[in-house]
């Protein structure tokens, strides 16, 4: 059995689209989804698509060993952070290296690190002029969205566009491609899609 484990700091769209996608396979399950914010949307998911909910303070995260040692009784193979905020601490990623991964909204290694995230992300973007944009999947290392990039799915940014509608596109392509990827990586699959995908999947 893989198990996996799902951290969310917001509304949780991606995570019960991750949840959807793997429930019906053989061998998988997901174990468990943590946040670190009490009002966040993915609570009433996870309960409502009957997987276990963990809370967790900032205090619990970064000066305590609780939540490596929570992940480790539940045998967790692939932590997946879907819209999670807080950088991971060393702790974390050395007890599951190149076993966290992360999705960020934007072409990486542009428009990445502290502070680039959600809409201030699409609006540096736009402010930039770019032409384009997208998603990228990443491992997670001990520094913002800096970890080996596992793959990327690019749009067309119009002059139509703003922020606003270019978040909906990123979503679009966050629902699209993060619940495959994750299986790809669970089942240590190749992939024929269009976009490049990279990385070590042993």
């Amino acid at each position: 059995m893989k198990r996996i484990a799902i951290f969310a700091s917001g509304s949780g769209s991606n995570a019960e689209k991750i949840i959807d996608t793997l429930a019906p396979l053989a061998g998988v399950e997901v174990s468990m989804v943590l946040s670190n914010n009490y009002r966040a949307g993915v609570i009433e998911r996870a309960r409502r698509l009957k997987v276990p909910v963990l809370l967790f303070d900032r205090s619990t995260f970064y000066e305590t060993s609780k939540i490596v040692q929570v992940l480790q009784s539940q045998q967790i193979d692939l932590i997946v952070l879907a819209g999670f905020m807080w950088l991971v601490p060393a702790q974390l990623v050395d007890a599951f290296p190149s076993k966290i991964v992360n999705i960020h909204p934007a072409l990486l290694p542009k428009f990445g690190g502290k502070g680039m995230f959600g809409h201030h992300v699409h609006e540096a973007v736009m402010a930039a002029g770019e032409t384009e944009s997208g998603i990228t999947i990443h491992f997670v290392n001990q520094r913002y969205d800096e970890g080996q990039i596992i793959f990327q799915a690019s749009c067309v940014i119009t002059n139509a566009d703003t922020p606003d509608s270019l978040e909906a596109k990123i979503h679009d392509l966050e629902h699209a491609h993060y619940p495959a990827v994750v299986k790809q990586l669970i089942f240590n699959e190749t992939t024929d899609n269009e976009h490049h995908l990279q990385g070590d999947f042993s």
